[in-house]
């Protein structure tokens, strides 16, 4: 297969691996017992084993990473868990995507970085369609779970820009920082032990969500991310709310509603515009 074939192959398979985390959590979630502490721990320990398992396969570097991202990566997966005991797949992708773009766009113009008009434009529209989406009425989604995803696509925002900066292969730097997530996550489980409930079928979506949709996910998008412009690389993760909403409508019985789909295209559609180059 040519390079750019196997690159658009690769890309293609993060972004679903990427969409499958919100599918397999909602899933488990709501069709099993399970609560949403053990499965962050089972999700984080399974990507753990994986991601070691591929460093070692490689005859890599040993695994790296650091405590600070590891707990930035811990709070993401926490917070992305208990969001979803009350939001629909599709509705949490598209919140943890918009706060992980904020989170980022952000932290660029606390550097220095200077935004043009089209960039300025696209910034209100996509907050526009953020606030419209929270907004109380009988489709909005629940607040604590709209809160609690937003925290987790701010944290998922600290961990990409700790990333950004990090040395080393990126396999191994994920690697030491998932294994060096997993205390937290037995920590809060523990804490939370007399509530916890395991199930058979909501530790295999755990499995499926750490060790293939994160750990193995994660290593196709860095080999991918070697053919891809970091504009395109930023832009083509506009597809993972889209398809975590056509799965969550095939698989989970979700809805689609007017309201998601409008506030779903100023969102998408304005962070597209401050991702887009000048002529």
């Amino acid at each position: 297969m040519s390079a750019a074939p196997r690159v658009l192959l690769l890309t293609l398979l993060a972004m679903i691996a990427f969409a499958g985390n919100s599918l397999l959590c909602r899933a488990a979630l709501k069709g099993t017992r399970i609560d949403a502490a053990t499965f962050t721990t089972v999700r984080i320990v399974s990507g753990a084993i994986a991601l070691w398992i591929l460093v070692r396969l490689r005859s890599g570097p040993r695994a790296g990473g650091s405590w600070p991202s590891a707990f930035w990566l811990f709070a993401y997966a926490i917070g992305f868990s208990y969001a979803y005991l009350t939001l629909t797949a599709s509705t949490g992708a598209l919140l943890l995507f918009g706060a992980v773009q904020a989170t980022m766009i952000g932290f660029g113009l606390a550097r220095g970085e200077r935004m043009r008009a089209l960039q300025v434009a696209g910034t209100v529209i996509a907050l526009a369609g953020l606030g419209a989406l929270l907004l109380p009425g009988i489709s909005a989604p629940p607040l604590l779970g709209a809160s609690l995803m937003l925290f987790a696509g701010f944290s998922w925002g600290l961990y990409s820009l700790r990333g950004r900066s990090a040395g080393g292969d990126p396999t191994a730097v994920t690697a030491g920082n998932f294994l060096r997530a997993a205390p937290f996550a037995i920590a809060v489980s523990a804490a939370t032990a007399p509530w916890a409930s395991l199930d058979a079928g909501g530790i295999l979506y755990a499995v499926a969500s750490g060790a293939l949709a994160s750990g193995v996910g994660y290593a196709i998008w860095y080999t991918a991310l070697r053919g891809l412009a970091a504009t395109t690389a930023a832009t083509v993760q506009l597809s993972v709310p889209v398809i975590a909403a056509a799965g969550g409508i095939a698989l989970l019985d979700e809805s689609l509603t007017l309201r998601l789909v409008l506030c779903s295209a100023a969102i998408l559609g304005g962070i597209a515009m401050t991702l887009r180059k000048p002529a």
